[in-house]
């Protein structure tokens, strides 16, 4: 092996070493006007790294100053190393990502008391891929001890079979080798089962990442099946900001008062 040859194998064994396959569960819980209610916090990142500030704890510490328990969950992706080098690394792509996110809601769940949570008032949020995450959890999970109680895909990639898909999330997702079946069966506008959970969806017009017709096709899906929900539609805002109004417009930072308006009239029905 030369020198060259050498260095780039320490380079791609470094970045497969980072720690993206690590399951990770930081919680924030409210020292004040607790609600009872938990949310498990996923970030987005395509599948391949996590925005673990902008669209994890900083969202944490906003649901947390407003009485809400939150959980960030670093679940796993593919990492660095499979975007530059184009490699499938085994136990980071489907579904260890939602194996992930099911293992966060039993957790939260069983220790509900220790949290101070009712444990009939736990939901999920994510942003971007993490929004793709949580949805398809609640699809799948609808029915079962582990589903949830709401949930909330912020800018969400939705489709993996739409001209309008995240490709990069799609190849971090399945990696490089997709069978269409699989495709199919993470189109989430083809899947809302009849006792899928209220939702709560925004977007932006002028996502420059993830196209807004994502949370359309999601949002026609939901209304087709009769699924309680509501759509926050901006015009401007852009992608990636979290709750944080520097990075976006102040029409879409509005979502978030949106936000617990909705959650307090739904928890108000508990």
């Amino acid at each position: 092996m030369t020198t060259t040859e050498a260095f780039k194998t320490a380079i791609l064994l470094l970045l497969l070493s980072t720690s993206a396959k690590a399951y990770r569960l930081t919680p924030y819980l409210p020292a004040d006007n607790p609600t009872g209610t938990g949310i498990i916090v996923c970030p987005g990142g395509s599948y391949f790294w996590l925005d673990k500030e902008y669209e994890g704890h900083e969202v944490a510490r906003w649901l947390q100053q407003n009485g809400i328990a939150a959980f960030v969950l670093e679940y796993s992706h593919g990492g660095w190393g499979a975007f530059a080098f184009h490699i499938r690394t085994r136990g980071r792509s489907f579904p260890a990502g939602f194996n992930d996110l099911t293992r966060a809601l039993d957790s939260v769940r069983t220790n509900s008391s220790r949290y101070g949570l009712r444990p009939d008032r736990i939901g999920c949020m994510g942003f971007s891929a993490g929004g793709h995450l949580v949805m398809h959890a609640a699809e799948q999970l609808a029915g079962t001890p582990s589903a949830m109680r709401f949930v909330a895909p912020m800018y969400p990639v939705v489709s993996m079979t739409h001209p309008c898909t995240h490709k990069r999330s799609r190849r971090g997702l399945l990696g490089e080798f997709q069978k269409r079946a699989t495709r199919d069966s993470l189109s989430l506008e083809n899947h809302v089962p009849h006792n899928c959970p209220p939702v709560f969806l925004m977007n932006c017009d002028d996502d420059p990442v993830v196209h807004h017709h994502n949370a359309e096709l999601l949002d026609s899906a939901l209304t087709a099946h009769n699924i309680p929900h509501h759509y926050e539609h901006y015009h401007t805002g852009g992608h990636g900001f979290g709750v944080t109004a520097a990075l976006t417009t102040a029409e879409a930072i509005a979502w978030k008062e949106k936000f617990l308006l909705w959650l307090h009239e739904l928890i108000q029905d508990d």
